[in-house]
């Protein structure tokens, strides 16, 4: 029986989405080792598995699992991270909705604590960050720097006082998550902070950071890989100041200009 189907009226619903691109080498073990994960916590859960319009196998091996709680969609093109994300959160039913990242760098058993930390602050939305004095994280110093150099940036100039808006596991409670949807419009590197800068522009600023597991995988790619990667970055975080701060966008007054997903 799926887990939907063991849903009572009074039990919440997690729904846990994973965007992919690229992972059909490892897409059939990760989803296997998050819902092994899931099967242990105290929640009901649904996965939705988001394949970016990707060109190699990974659609046809992620459909190939036989599992009632794993759902998979797709769509041909492929348009970005953050699209994809907001494609998964647009058909989660949960009154909880995780983000986590496909490759599994992250720790999946980190979920289970997200939901503890949620209930015990009674919190809008839980950051895992690698700077938690608890999180278990290895990475390259140049790449501590420019972390921290890229959060004071977006404290200073968003208000969002989030030590690490990075990190790919994240939860939300699903009223956040309907609130911010129609509003949001990035589709690429800085997705994760526009839906935290928004949420607590909205009033949503019950946001708090927990420890994570990382097993950081970033000094695989090359150095103009990497700093491509952090000018697009700085480009679309100077698009979500211009638009929260001059052009208020996000507001509700602008209801009209938001695009439908």
């Amino acid at each position: 029986m799926s887990h939907a189907k063991q849903l009572s009226k009074k039990e919440s619903l997690l729904s846990v989405v994973m965007p992919a691109y690229k992972e059909e080498k490892t897409i059939v073990v990760d989803l296997h080792n998050l819902e092994d994960v899931l099967r242990h916590i105290r929640l009901p859960y649904e996965i939705i598995c988001v394949v970016d319009g990707s060109p190699d196998r990974t659609l046809e091996r992620a459909r190939s699992i036989k599992s009632s709680a794993i759902k998979v969609v797709s769509y041909p093109k492929n348009m970005g991270k953050g699209y994809a994300v907001r494609h998964g959160m647009a058909h989660a039913r949960g009154d909880y909705i995780a983000l986590i990242d496909a490759g599994l760098e992250v720790d999946p058993n980190g979920i289970s604590m997200l939901l503890e930390h949620m209930e015990w602050y009674k919190a809008d939305i839980i950051v895992c960050s690698k700077r938690h004095p608890a999180s278990q994280v290895k990475y390259p110093y140049y790449r501590k720097i420019i972390s921290r150099l890229y959060q004071t940036f977006v404290w200073v100039f968003s208000g969002l006082n989030i030590s690490d808006t990075q990190v790919g596991l994240k939860l939300y409670r699903s009223k956040v998550i309907k609130t911010l949807l129609p509003r949001l419009l990035i589709k690429g590197y800085a997705f994760d902070l526009e839906m935290l800068a928004v949420a607590h522009h909205l009033g949503f600023t019950r946001i708090y950071e927990a420890p994570i597991k990382l097993k950081f995988s970033f000094g695989a790619l090359n150095h103009s890989v990497s700093l491509n990667y952090i000018l697009r970055a700085f480009q679309d975080t100077l698009a979500i100041i211009y638009r929260l701060r001059i052009l208020h966008y996000y507001d509700d007054s602008n209801r009209k200009n938001w695009i439908k997903i």
